[in-house]
Order: structure tokens, then sequence, then C-alpha cells
């Protein structure tokens, strides 16, 4: 496969490439929107990802080219204007990322050349895009000696989707995204960085990831609607709790003092994140006793305080869960990343898997009218430098 991408380098750019880099794409396991409440999350790196080929520039160029966009072509721009611009589509990730670097005084000398293929399934809540602005990010700390961690990257590309993008998301994509370890979760307190690598092993189970078919966009879902709603219900929740973040609560605490917001729209937002949080935990605790099991229940919690609190699912996502809960070689199944739309996983029996997606195939298409994408996804490592 890599040598059709390196022809088609020479091709677009007229000369060969120096160097290529891999970000992966990610799932969270558990820990659902609360990685902006400062809660903790367990997401790990998939096997699919971002490739990115790069040869450098005598020029102040940056060229970009997807071959996962081709039908948009080559997009250029000029190193002396970063700016955002919605006709580049999908290189404004790229170009935020240098846009950022450059307000760190991290100023690139020369120009590049760059072209990227990626198979995590686009829009599907994966994180293509962080694993973009990761792979961009490693790429270019290397190739300037920039001397960056990849957790510097990580906070880099979380900027880049604050202030660049618009998207007020967390820490999580970026840092699965970069610090992955194959057949590890990661631990991750999202609002002290503080983080373990928790082995899992699934034994004679696969992680099933469902793609729903349902395209959304960030930036225009409800995400940041959701965010906005936490911070108002942490303001209220301050008058009676020394805290700083929603997931400071325990839910024992929580309970004591919910009665101070009188909406319940709010209430069972900020319920979503502090008993999402305390599963997370567990779950934890569960994966490190191999309790499979009692991890597949948690999965399940999770999904119901998502679909019934928190409301980030929809009747794709839902349609997808309720039939992997019917299925007996399930073992736990719920949404992954931002919701509404994208992808649902399960832990599921590898005996089964085969069943599995015909089954949840047909329900699918049978109550939503469309095709869902079914993908059997292993537990990779994080960005690195290929060559």
């Amino acid at each position: 496969m890599m040598n059709i991408h390196h022809k088609k380098f020479n091709e677009i750019f007229n000369t060969p490439h120096e160097h290529s880099f891999f970000a992966p794409g990610r799932i969270n396991l558990i820990g659902e929107h609360i990685d902006y409440s400062g809660g903790y999350v367990f997401p790990c790196a998939l096997t699919f990802g971002t490739y990115a080929w790069v040869s450098r520039r005598s020029d102040q160029k940056i060229v970009l080219y997807s071959d996962n966009f081709s039908e948009l072509g080559v997009i250029e721009v000029d190193l002396s204007d970063l700016s955002y611009k919605k006709e580049h589509d999908w290189a404004n990730y790229p170009k935020g990322t240098l846009s950022m670097l450059e307000k760190r005084d991290l100023t690139l000398d020369h120009g590049l050349n760059i072209y990227y293929y990626g198979n995590i399934p686009n829009g599907a809540g994966l994180s293509s895009s962080a694993s973009i602005e990761m792979v961009t990010l490693w790429m270019v700390n290397q190739l300037f000696d920039f001397n960056l961690s990849l957790i510097d990257c990580a906070l880099i590309g979380q900027e880049t989707e604050n202030h660049y993008m618009g998207v007020n998301s967390g820490i999580m994509d970026q840092f699965a995204i970069g610090m992955g370890q194959e057949n590890h979760a990661i631990y991750l307190n999202t609002d002290t960085l503080d983080y373990k690598m928790v082995p899992i092993d699934l034994g004679a189970h696969k992680i099933v990831i469902s793609n729903t078919n349902k395209r959304r966009g960030l930036a225009d879902s409800k995400y940041n609607e959701r965010r906005a709603e936490c911070e108002e219900a942490l303001s209220l929740l301050q008058t009676k709790a020394d805290i700083t973040n929603l997931c400071d609560l325990e839910l024992n605490q929580f309970n004591e003092i919910k009665d101070v917001i009188k909406d319940e729209v709010i209430l069972k937002r900020a319920r979503h994140a502090v008993s999402e949080n305390e599963r997370t935990k567990l779950a934890t605790k569960v994966s490190s006793d191999n309790d499979l099991e009692g991890f597949g229940k948690l999965m399940n919690e999770s999904h119901i305080s998502l679909r019934d609190d928190y409301e980030a699912t929809g009747i794709e996502l839902d349609t997808l869960v309720e039939a992997a809960w019917q299925h007996p070689g399930t073992l736990g199944a719920r949404v992954t990343g931002a919701g509404f739309g994208g992808c649902s996983i399960a832990i599921v029996k590898e005996e089964q898997v085969e069943d599995y997606i015909e089954s949840l195939h047909k329900i699918y298409l049978d109550k939503i009218g469309y095709e869902a994408t079914f993908y059997v996804a292993s537990i990779g490592k994080g960005t690195f430098q290929i060559d």
C-alpha cells in the first residue's frame, strides 16, 4: 500500500519524500464528555490512523495534499499567512497547528510538501482531525528540532481545536493519539494530565467499532452547547462546594447539593459528568483485575447515562448499541467519542464477531434505512516517525 503513496507523492510534488510519520485514531473505552469537566478518561490508540509523507522546500510555501480529499487537489499556503480559510477544508487542521506553533515563537524557516493518507473513517468520531494535528506536529517537531514532547504536541493540538477551529474540546483525543501503547489504555486525569498505562487483556474477545455513517462535524454539533451547560452547572454547584471542576465531586456529594440546580436539563448534564467519572475510576479497577464482564456492565451504564442524562446519542447510535446489548456475544457496548452520530464500540466474543456484525447490520439497515460500517479494532501505539 505504502508504495502507491510514495509514487503519488512523486507525481504530485515532483520529488521523492524524505520522511514519513504516523498518528493513530483513538477510541475512548469509557469516560465520555467529561474531559472538559476535569474527569478521568480511559482511551486507547488504534492500529489505523493518519500517515504523512514530507519533503523540504526551498521557499516559504506549505503545499498540502490529502489522498482522502483528492477532489480538493493541492492546497498551497504561505508561511506568512496561516489564517483559517473555509475553502481550505481539512487543510485548516495542519495549518492551525503551524499557526499555534508560531504563537510560541516556533517558526519554520522553510516550506514543506506534505502528503496525507488516513484509513480512519472520516467523520466517524474516531478523531481523524486530532490524528492529522498530531502527525503534523510531531513531523514538524522532528524536522525543525523544536524539542517538544508528545504531551506538548497534544496540548498544542488541543489549542488548535479550541482557538483555531473554534471547538471547545478537551485534551483526551490528542493525548491518547500521542501517548498510546499497544494493548494498553490510558487512565488519564484530564485536569492534571497525570496518567498511567493500564494493560487491556481482551483474551478471546475483540473490540468491534460500528460506524453509524451519520456524518457530524464537531464544530456544528451540540458539543459546545453541552460544554456551556456543564459550565452553568459548575457555577451553581460552586455556591455550595469548594470545587474547580464538576468531576471534583463524588456522586454522594453531588446528590447532597444538587438541589441548587433548579433547571432539570442542567441537573441531568451535571449528573452525567459526576457519575461517568465514578464509572471510569471503577472501570480501571476491573480491567486491572481482568474482569471484562464487569467492564462491559460499566460500558452499558455509561451509554444509558449518555443517552438519558447527556442526550448525546440519537436514534442511530441507540439502535446499534441496543442491538449489541441483545446479542449473546456482547459483554458491553456504548457510544464512543462526541456522539451525535459517529461510532459505538462493543467488546464481543471473538467466535461470535461475524454473527454480531451480520445481526447488527440487518437491524440497523431495517430501522435506519442505510448501512452501518463495522471495524474489528486492535489497540495500537501512539504517534511515531516511520522513516
